[in-house]
């Protein structure tokens, strides 16, 4: 696979889109659109663009139109947007830059200009994208950390109950960690959570959230998907893990889930029924998993 940045080039213009294309292809992946619907499409497909080129003046839908509607999609509100245009008004070029486009060249185009600006707009979204990583995941495991977690799933929440999708979480807890730690040693102790975490992490869909919650434990976050499917993912997750055997060594992990219902509020509540469950699973002798179904009707499968 290419490590190569992907820029969508957007022009009604085919020459125009040739040029562009021809001028930048040797260096990096190029999309290619000549209307706004189609820069739209593309812009949201994989792999998702690391920067725009973006005409002002097309036919149907403008520029503006369009970068208006990248902005309101979450897949597509943070890329670097350039309008390319021959319209070189200071006002055209500020309205452009107020509506959130990060440059703004002006037609004809100047090879040199353009390569430099696309280079540097590129450099800076590596910046903002690995500080935003080192923002949002767990240092050592690489899966996303507890501060994400709680913003993503109380986002998650709101969006499940206006849409009435459910929503589950399953809770994870490696079992004994402490005599691992005790016995092996912590450097021994972190390789079985990094091992551990990438089950985990492979085990998430790309709608779900995979975080470590702290220590050992770790929280899949599963969208529009039932208590019953969250089970039977956990289980699947609960035999990996046993199978798993990092360092030679044997692990088994513990698991709560819990979906959300109509009277949960707050993302604490969902996590705690989830935990409610998860402690009962080790109250039941661990290497197992229990649905959160109230204070009494702990089931285990």
């Amino acid at each position: 696979m290419s490590n190569k940045a992907v820029i969508l080039v957007v022009d009604d213009v085919p020459t125009n889109v040739q040029a562009l294309a021809l001028l930048l292809k040797e260096d990096y992946g190029i999309k290619v659109a000549t209307d706004g619907v189609r820069a739209l499409q593309l812009a949201g497909q994989d792999p998702i663009p690391d920067l725009i080129l973006l005409d002002v003046k097309m036919p149907d839908m403008d520029g503006y139109d369009v970068l208006r509607l990248l902005k309101e999609n979450s897949d597509t509100a943070k890329i670097p947007i350039i309008f390319v245009t021959g319209k070189d008004s200071e006002e055209e070029e500020e309205y452009g830059l107020e509506l959130g486009a990060v440059d703004y060249i002006t037609k004809p185009i100047r090879p040199s200009i353009v390569k430099a600006r696309v280079k540097t707009h590129l450099m800076l979204k590596q910046q903002h994208d690995q500080l935003m990583a080192m923002a949002t995941h767990d240092q050592l495991t690489g899966v996303y950390n507890r501060h994400y977690l709680v913003d993503d799933l109380s986002k998650r929440m709101s969006q499940s109950k206006r849409h009435n999708e459910a929503l589950s979480v399953i809770m994870v807890d490696i079992d004994h960690f402490k005599n691992v730690n005790d016995t092996f040693g912590h450097l021994m102790g972190d390789l079985i959570l990094k091992a551990v975490a990438k089950v985990v992490g492979e085990s998430a869909r790309k709608e779900d959230t995979a975080a470590r919650f702290g220590g050992e434990e770790f929280v899949l976050v599963l969208d529009n998907c039932t208590a019953y499917d969250a089970l039977i993912k956990a289980e699947r997750l609960r035999s990996k893990i046993e199978a798993l055997m990092p360092e030679s060594i044997a692990v088994t992990a513990s698991f709560g889930v819990a979906q959300l219902d109509a009277h949960i509020q707050q993302y604490e509540e969902l996590l705690k029924n989830a935990d409610t469950a998860l402690y009962a699973a080790k109250e039941e002798g661990r290497n197992r998993v229990v649905l959160y179904e109230g204070k009494s009707n702990d089931i285990p499968i």
